[in-house]
């Protein structure tokens, strides 16, 4: 098998905030909302990270996809290939575990690369682990190329979550039978996006997975099911559990940077302070608010690569940068060195900002189009008590907004219809087992996640202390005890369910 060659430090989960809220919230005359990961996990200059574990090894497989599932016009029958990473180092054969990893919103390899839970729980379980690829990301594209498959709506319209979900249920039936593998048992995983979807495969083919492990899976994010100000407001609170004068000098930061910025001293005092590359200070909010943002989702208790090189505990850092600058005790200063902590905590980085408008993995085009079209998360509120700036939410502009976006009217209601949202509890109790969801509560993506239980099978793990997906992250030795016994359940929870199911097929474990 080819070793897998992406480092970490340019891994980017594409979690479901997006630039393409932001643009809609703009065309509308909203207010300001963040961009995607990709833009400022390579913002700063240069960076380093970890490296991918040696254990993380695949072969490379191609599926050859219908182009839709579910019509059967004439240009349904097109076909794309569909990327696919395999491990069978540790697979027992044909009775054994298939890990199955349901791809986000990016490429498949940098999921791979950092789902550790699933490569640390494959040799105990003899499970083969597959990593599939979402449609219209990385390598998967319709159509024969990214231009082709974005060119317009007739191309992208097939870009929807019911047809990536099919795209997972007909590529693992089709790898069983290769394989001579029916009575393989399936488990889906998946983190933030992924997690979501591996929530809705098992509702959707029971058939094809016996299981689901939906980490930071936000399915109840959607309007009338979610106060939409509550994701920012656990980001506000995660900054003031560390430091209330930290809160504070961000809540007052927004206008002493918006002053600046309002005269030729002002951003020559800019320029000085941040050492933003090629001079752009009309980034510098942007910045902060993104470090703000993602470093309260990636509040991992050890030190981490995932977005960005970090320490652990980022926003403790972040505070202790605040409350203790390096030089001057002024605003500025004290902000500019949290943006150090959070971009360039490695010391590498020569100046700020660098990078801050690529996509390096291709993701903006696909999420742009979801997030307008029917994943229409419920993030655009921000209080008063923010430590971002408020911005009312209001729905019509939202609509209004990806309307303009996409030139097509939004399905925002869709999503419940679909996959179900309203009165979770009761419906999921009637209609679904074996799916294990976790949410870690500083994470703001937990707002939106499902944190009680509501069957013996139908589990719900919540940690106060743990970040977004922090449970599919690879073990250290550093991990404290709350994180190894969440994993530890949830070890022991799939293993009830093989168990279960070895039991009803008949099958010698």
């Amino acid at each position: 098998m080819a070793p897998a060659v992406i480092s970490a430090a340019a891994i980017v989960l594409l979690l479901l905030l997006c630039h393409c809220q932001e643009a809609a919230a703009a065309a509308a005359g909203g207010g300001r909302l963040p961009p995607m990961p990709a833009r400022h996990a390579a913002a700063a200059a240069s960076g380093g990270g970890s490296s991918v574990p040696s254990m993380v090894r695949y072969e490379t497989r191609h599926y050859t996809q219908r182009l839709d599932h579910f019509n059967a016009a004439p240009a349904s029958y097109g076909s794309f290939q569909q990327r696919y990473l395999v491990n069978d180092t540790f697979w027992g054969g044909r009775t054994a575990p298939i890990f199955l990893y349901a791809g986000n919103e990016g490429d498949v390899e940098l999921f791979t690369n950092n789902t550790g839970f699933m490569w640390e729980a494959a040799p105990r379980f003899r499970a083969m682990l597959v990593f599939v690829e979402h449609r219209y990301y990385g390598k998967s594209m319709p159509f024969g190329s990214k231009e082709a498959a974005f060119k317009d709506a007739s191309t992208t319209g097939y870009l929807t979550t019911t047809q990536a979900i099919a795209d997972y249920a007909t590529l693992v039936l089709s790898l069983k039978a290769n394989l001579s593998a029916a009575a393989a048992p399936v488990l889906v995983f998946g983190g933030s996006y992924g997690g979501m979807l591996a929530a809705w495969m098992r509702l959707k083919y029971p058939h094809v997975v016996m299981g689901a492990v939906a980490s930071s899976a936000p399915i109840l994010g959607f309007y009338g099911l979610v106060d939409p100000y509550a994701f920012y407001d656990v980001v506000a609170n995660d900054f003031k559990s560390e430091s209330q004068n930290c809160y504070e000098v961000l809540r007052k930061s927004w206008d002493e940077v918006d002053k600046a910025l309002a005269t030729d001293a002002g951003r020559a005092q800019l320029k000085r302070t941040f050492n933003m590359c090629k001079g752009n200070v009309d980034a510098i909010s942007n910045l902060v608010e993104n470090a703000v943002i993602y470093g309260a989702m990636m509040d991992y208790p050890t030190p981490s690569g995932f977005l960005t090189p970090l320490p652990a505990y980022p926003v403790r850092a972040m505070c202790a940068a605040v409350d203790h600058p390096s030089a001057g005790g002024d605003t500025l200063s004290r902000v500019r060195d949290l943006l150090g902590v959070y971009y360039n905590h490695t010391g590498e980085a020569a100046c700020l900002g660098a990078a801050e408008d690529d996509d390096p993995y291709g993701m903006f085009d696909g999420w742009d189009w979801q997030a307008c079209t029917e994943m229409v998360l419920m993030t655009a509120g921000v209080s008063n008590a923010s430590v971002l700036p408020p911005s009312p939410f209001n729905f019509t502009d939202l609509i209004d907004g990806c309307r303009s976006s996409t030139g097509l009217p939004p399905r925002p209601y869709w999503i419940e219809t679909e996959f179900g949202g309203f009165d979770i509890a009761h419906v999921l109790k009637r209609s679904a087992s074996n799916i294990l969801f976790f949410n870690g509560l500083r994470d703001p993506w937990s707002t939106g996640g499902v944190l009680k239980s509501i069957s013996d099978s139908i589990i719900a793990l919540v940690e106060p202390k743990g970040g977004h997906h922090v449970d599919l992250r690879f073990s250290t030795k550093d991990d404290p005890d709350w994180l190894k016994q969440v994993r530890n359940k949830e070890t022991r929870i799939i293993a009830r369910w093989l168990k279960q199911y070895y039991s009803d097929e008949g099958i010698s474990a």
